[in-house]
């Protein structure tokens, strides 16, 4: 039994790893640092109450009483009836019969002191709340109002949200890759044991017979993925041409299929995906050819990372990658969750929401992956990096695609005017602002102030980049800052609006 993780173990090691998106500190305290007294009951009995309906909101955690920030245990100097007091908000705090998906709610002593430690799981049944009907929801180190609209659950949701914490009968950390999870466990807390690791991090809990694992550590680190999931895969299709035809006409010209746990599928996807992308051959700045890929590499790596976090691992199917002549779409199984949704990711607000928790919070706290949210947010950005269209995002009932398009944001004629300035290497920025000369076009302040995409008052960047276009010879001055001054008073115009530049094609 000395793998068994103690609660008390498991405390020091929350203090040790710190506040988290899964982790809460709160002294018992209050008062000026030179004059500390005990905290009202009741106001630490409500902070209780919403940090764990907060937690079992979002993706689970656990919240210490009686700890400052910085994980010094202060503890807590009340009243045993007090502390009682404190224990029973797990059902005081929280809306009317309600029950919380809770996991501990215990008094320890550590180094002499009186702490509390409470802890949950995501919920998956119902939406939590205040006993005032307030809703609220964990985000990075902060917890955060929400509308019950916002999280709310939809009936076919729950087994898939469900499906990475259910307990795996017969499952044995032997069944695991013991080299990859010591490797893990010892990067999380130095020397701590693969059985304490599973049960720190949430994937086991030990029972009478032994450790029970859940499926996420299958789904993560198993030696014989088959034997657990049938479609833990990604196949791959390449496609002769812009439309998959069927039939007599069926344009698909290789079609490959890799498969492993998660950790070995997100390397083995990457790498047989990159003998597929298409590459260009460019002059590079160096003098010679270059070969450079048409899609960024880490946009495509991070959209096939948020497949195998997020798709949904109870449908027994495979991701699916098609590479057209003009785009990429990587499909994969399970609909947005309700709490997510496509206009959502487009506006890049960053939304965060798990359907695997706990497969999610491995993948994150190895540095594996972001939030969802913010992964679309990179991905949009390389794109935009790249001058290639905005990714396309698609979801119904049954899966939630991802479409990378290798088509530039220019058209043919503005590639054409942009061809003449190819020798001076010039930035995206650079280039949109000759695109405004365009056809011989006289270009104002504030026309170079909305292609750079700029508030008016952000004069640095402005004539950073117009100091090169001018040293350049590319952008030329027609009319000065003193002259553009008259042409406003006299016309009653903004002196910003007023055109001074022509674009010089050299």
């Amino acid at each position: 039994m000395d793998d068994v993780l103690l609660l008390a173990d498991k405390v020091r090691n929350t203090l040790i790893l710190g506040e988290s998106h899964f982790r809460e500190f709160k002294s018992a305290l209050e008062g000026r640092p030179d004059n500390k007294k005990p905290g009202l009951v009741k106001h630490i009995c409500a902070y209780i109450g919403e940090a764990l309906v907060s937690f079992a909101n979002a993706d689970g955690g656990a919240v210490l009483i009686g700890v400052e920030d910085d994980g010094t245990i202060s503890g807590i100097p009340h009243t045993e009836e007090d502390i009682q007091t404190m224990l029973n908000s797990i059902h005081t705090h929280i809306y009317q019969n309600q029950q919380l998906p809770l996991n501990n709610a215990n008094k320890l002593i550590l180094e002499g002191k009186t702490i509390l430690y409470f802890s949950v799981n995501k919920g998956t049944t119902m939406i939590y709340q205040l006993p005032d009907g307030r809703c609220v929801r964990r985000k990075d180190k902060s917890t955060m109002p929400a509308s019950v609209d916002q999280i709310q659950f939809e009936r076919q949701e729950v087994k898939s949200r469900e499906y990475d914490s259910q307990f795996v009968d017969g499952a044995m950390v032997t069944d695991l890759d013991v080299r990859l999870l010591q490797g893990i466990a010892d990067q999380y807390i130095k020397g701590l044991s693969i059985e304490r690791y599973l049960q720190q991090i949430g994937l086991a809990e030990y029972a009478q017979n032994g450790l029970r694992l859940k499926r996420a550590a299958l789904l993560l680190f198993a030696t014989d993925i088959d034997r657990w999931h049938p479609r833990s895969q990604v196949r791959f299709l390449k496609v002769k041409g812009n439309t998959l035809e069927a039939g007599e006409k069926y344009n698909v010209v290789s079609d490959d299929t890799v498969k492993g746990n998660i950790f070995d599928l997100v390397i083995k996807s990457w790498e047989h995906l990159r003998s597929y992308l298409a590459y260009k051959t460019e002059f590079g700045t160096n003098s010679q050819f270059e070969q450079k890929y048409i899609y960024p590499e880490d946009a495509v790596r991070e959209a096939i990372l948020n497949a195998i976090a997020h798709r949904d691992y109870s449908i027994a199917n495979a991701i699916e990658i098609y590479i057209f002549n003009d785009r990429m779409e990587i499909k994969s199984p399970g609909a947005l969750i309700s709490t997510l949704t496509v206009k959502n990711l487009y506006e890049l607000e960053g939304s965060h929401e798990s359907r695997n928790s706990l497969i999610a919070r491995v993948l994150r706290e190895n540095k594996l992956m972001r939030e969802l949210g913010e992964g679309m947010k990179r991905i949009f950005g390389l794109m935009q990096e790249q001058e290639l269209e905005k990714p396309e995002l698609y979801s119904n009932g049954l899966w939630f695609r991802v479409t990378l398009s290798n088509k530039t944001i220019f058209s043919s004629k503005e590639l054409e005017w942009l061809q003449q300035f190819e020798k001076f290497d010039l930035t995206k920025n650079q280039k949109q602002i000759i695109l405004l000369g365009l056809g011989d076009k006289e270009i104002s302040s504030n026309d170079i102030f909305k292609a750079l995409n700029i508030k008016n008052t952000e004069t640095e960047k402005f004539t950073q980049e117009v100091t090169v276009l001018r040293n350049y010879g590319i952008l030329e001055s027609f009319v000065t800052s003193a002259e553009a001054q008259k042409i406003s008073r006299k016309t009653k115009k903004n002196r910003k609006d007023i055109p001074r530049y022509k674009v010089k094609v050299p």
